[in-house]
């Protein structure tokens, strides 16, 4: 079985950052067949058509990390019932020019987090709607929406909550399957 490239991208700044705790974490059970390349949108420029013509190297470097992996798997917060803005940038930089997206016929997964208790559901559901049509398949089963985040993680960044771990573990075995079969 082939070793997959993906492309995690946790759409938060914050340093303490539960969307960069649960990719680390996703990274850590992947199955031998992923292999998980944690990033936060740090470093990418906003978006402005204007530049298109010359982008600049931080849209080009992240375009060419998009274009050889085998699949992205975004781990976001909900901020104001959406996406951060700046997963919403990366996103944009990701899939220009027109026509060109570099996440095109990539497998996709979508996990999202909050410390309330509803998971950051409307941010997935913002995804959902954003990303057809900009990339490949979206896994859609099982759909994972991870509440009260808060307290799963020690001091170290290290998951510490049985039941989170055990969600993730059967999110990431599925999405492994799911990309193995975008790949046959």
């Amino acid at each position: 079985m082939a070793t997959h490239t993906i492309v995690t991208i946790a759409g938060s700044l914050r340093k303490e950052s539960f969307s960069l705790k649960i990719a680390n974490a996703l990274a850590k059970l992947a199955p031998a067949s992923l292999k998980l390349e944690v990033m936060t949108p740090q470093g990418i420029s906003n978006f402005s058509q204007d530049e298109e013509a010359a982008p600049p190297a931080d849209w080009t470097a992240f375009r060419e990390k998009l274009q050889k992996s085998h699949g992205v798997l975004f781990v976001t917060p909900e901020y104001n019932r959406s996406i951060p803005g700046v997963l919403k940038n990366a996103i944009d930089v990701g899939s220009r020019p027109y026509g060109k997206s570099s996440f095109l016929g990539k497998p996709v997964g979508i996990v999202s987090n909050s410390p309330g208790p509803l998971g950051g559901v409307s941010a997935a559901k913002h995804l959902q709607n954003i990303l057809p049509g900009i990339t490949g398949p979206i896994m859609a089963q099982p759909e994972i929406y991870l509440n009260g985040v808060g307290d799963a993680f020690d001091d170290k960044g290290q998951c510490t909550k049985e039941s989170l771990q055990k969600v993730l573990q059967q999110y990431i075995d599925a999405f492994a399957a799911f990309v193995e079969k975008q790949h046959r």
